[in-house]
């Protein structure tokens, strides 16, 4: 989806019947049918249903791929070479071409690849809740977010050196891979120390005060992320003794006394509405915000019902999600040429 956002033509490629997984992933469903979540992430592509069991049909994708510049795919280990569209053949026919192969655990690996259990086996659920709670799971599908972009990443990287070199290339990348390198500074913490990472809630492991709080009315985020943000924000609250106690004049001094700062701040957060304490920190030049609602959230950009959120890149909403198979006959048809009739080249 993001590749068609950036203007490329895109042709998905789905199982006859069912199709994608996610076109039943609800509710809920839309007015046609299809499900939200299916929505929110097959903008901009056609769709062609292909059973690769059925010789046609190969043989209809393999015309496909010999005109494309980019494959991605998300099969296992071998079943692909199994139907007779062995990356490395096309490769070895069309140096020039991109493929880009999504897997769960790794190329050599036979296992299904989902969020919930990359979640799970790559350090997130241990790191995420309440620090005396259970291991959770982050609100959305993120390790398979950050995959994709991984994948578009790494895409990109390819066409510039085909653009280069004449060369395409082959690119792997892994739900689980993606997740751990996502784990940035946690994993650098524990690399680092060689202590394990907790669950620290709505607070840091690095930073003070960098947390959620409770106003009055509603709860706010503050995250102080240096020494000089501090010394303003202590300001903000009215807490001028702490602004000028040692204690907590460098980070990692309020790191250590965490336990006394967090308590005189939210002490102090619970006296005033959430609207007079964001004025003052936001004039003092204090990171903080409202704990909003998705709906209020959404408020705030543009999003469509039908072709989720707008892209984050400058990309532009062409085609809305197909329905399966939509396009077949003309994709049979006229091949990647389709695109010229629906007027995009």
């Amino acid at each position: 989806m993001m590749l068609g956002d950036l203007g490329a033509n895109v042709i998905k490629v789905e199982r006859p019947g069912a199709g994608d997984d996610t076109r039943g992933w609800g509710p809920p469903f839309d007015a046609r049918g299809e499900s939200a979540y299916y929505l929110s992430i097959n903008r901009n592509k056609l769709s062609i249903a292909a059973d690769l069991t059925v010789a046609a049909d190969r043989e209809m994708v393999a015309e496909l791929m010999l005109e494309a510049d980019v494959v991605v795919d998300n099969f296992r280990r071998g079943t692909l070479a199994r139907h007779g569209l062995d990356p490395d053949q096309a490769r070895a026919v069309r140096p020039e071409l991109v493929w880009c192969t999504i897997t769960g655990f790794g190329p050599e690996s036979q296992r299904l690849g989902y969020d919930f259990v990359v979640q799970a086996e790559s350090g997130w659920m241990a790191i995420t809740g309440e620090a005396g709670g259970e291991p959770m799971k982050v609100g959305v599908a993120l390790a398979d977010v950050v995959t994709g972009k991984d994948a578009t990443i790494a895409i990109l990287g390819a066409l510039v050196r085909r653009f280069r070199t004449g060369e395409g290339g082959l690119v792997t990348v892994s739900l689980a891979h993606s997740a751990r390198a996502a784990l940035v500074n946690v994993a650098q913490n524990v690399l680092v120390t060689g202590r394990d990472a907790g669950r620290w809630g709505n607070a840091h492991p690095n930073l003070v005060p960098y947390q959620l709080f409770d106003a009055a009315d509603r709860a706010v985020v503050i995250a102080v992320g240096n020494d000089a943000q501090w010394r303003e924000c202590a300001r903000a609250l009215e807490l001028s003794d702490l602004a000028h106690d040692d204690r907590f004049a460098t980070n990692a001094g309020r790191v250590a006394h965490r336990a006394a700062l967090v308590d005189a701040v939210a002490r102090r957060v619970r006296e005033r509405p959430a609207a007079e304490w964001l004025t003052a920190l936001e004039r003092a030049g204090v990171p903080c915000g409202l704990v909003k609602g998705v709906l209020e959230s959404l408020r705030e950009v543009n999003a469509s019902a039908l072709t989720g959120v707008a892209s984050p890149v400058g990309g532009v909403v062409r085609l809305p999600p197909p329905a399966l198979d939509e396009h077949g006959v003309r994709v049979r048809r006229e091949g990647w040429k389709v695109f010229q009739s629906l007027g995009r080249t």
